[in-house]
């Protein structure tokens, strides 16, 4: 299917805004959304797009950002839910936390999703991007509420594509380890030392989304090492496990 309108939610940077600047390179009419009004706006006037600024998580701006998109763009071929927030902590993360991963996420994926299939369905076509991480697939030390979110991004990603890609759905879960954003930089010492080395640009995250798309790949590995990291954690999960408590002791804890 053609892209010709495509919404990007966390569009006002970093991956958002390359993916918006992706598909609008490629003559689609876009759609800009980010909590930031400011970065909004400054995106969208730098690639001719419309930027609706505003909540992409909670029901009530999920739906006021999907009824905008349509009635400025006509349909929405293309759902990129792109925003995103990575709260550190464990166990004792504050509830906020939690809630917050949870509902940005999570629920702007189902929330959006709920809202879009009934057209999609109807005519037989439509496309949801998931931006999902590499810890939806492994996971993120020092980052319970991350991890945890992550995965449940991916399930439903999943299910997804399971239960309506026979009905014209098509569904990519976007999986990337660093990438040089501003999450990569408020990730501290811990972060950038487990992803540092190998963080990719924004840019050539886009660059791997569009291609996963003409080719119809699901699964969008920007690392691909990260195919290998995930067999080898499903093979064997515990030396799989005995491995990444190694770098819990080395990179969260200081020792040796």
């Amino acid at each position: 299917m053609s892209a010709r309108t495509v919404v990007v939610t966390g569009a006002g940077r970093g991956i958002g805004a390359a993916l918006a600047a992706a598909f609008a390179a490629e003559g689609a009419r876009v759609v800009v959304n980010d909590v930031d009004t400011a970065a909004a706006a400054a995106t969208a006037e730098r690639l001719g797009a419309l930027a609706i600024p505003g909540d992409a998580a909670g029901r009530e701006g999920v739906e006021a950002l999907i009824t905008a998109a349509r009635a400025e763009l006509g349909r929405i071929d293309v759902y990129c839910a792109n925003a995103g927030v990575a709260p550190g902590g464990g166990a004792d993360a504050p509830e906020s936390a939690w809630s917050a991963a949870w509902e940005v996420n999570v629920m702007a994926h189902v929330r959006a999703a709920e809202l879009l299939l009934p057209e999609w369905l109807e005519r037989g076509e439509g496309r949801f991007v998931a931006t999902v991480s590499a810890a939806g697939l492994l996971t993120m030390l020092g980052s319970a509420p991350y991890s945890v979110s992550k995965h449940a991004a991916l399930a439903f990603a999943e299910w997804l594509s399971a239960t309506y890609r026979h009905r014209g759905v098509r569904v990519h879960a976007l999986c990337p380890q660093g990438v040089r954003t501003q999450i990569l930089e408020e990730s501290g010492a811990v972060g950038k030392a487990l992803m540092g080395a190998g963080a990719l640009e924004p840019e050539q995250v886009a660059a791997d989304v569009l291609r996963a798309i003409a080719e119809e790949r699901f699964l969008i590995l920007p690392h691909p090492e990260v195919a290998g990291y995930y067999a080898a954690r499903a093979a064997d999960p515990d030396r799989w496990l005995d491995g990444m408590n190694h770098l819990q002791r080395k990179f969260v804890e200081g020792a040796s």
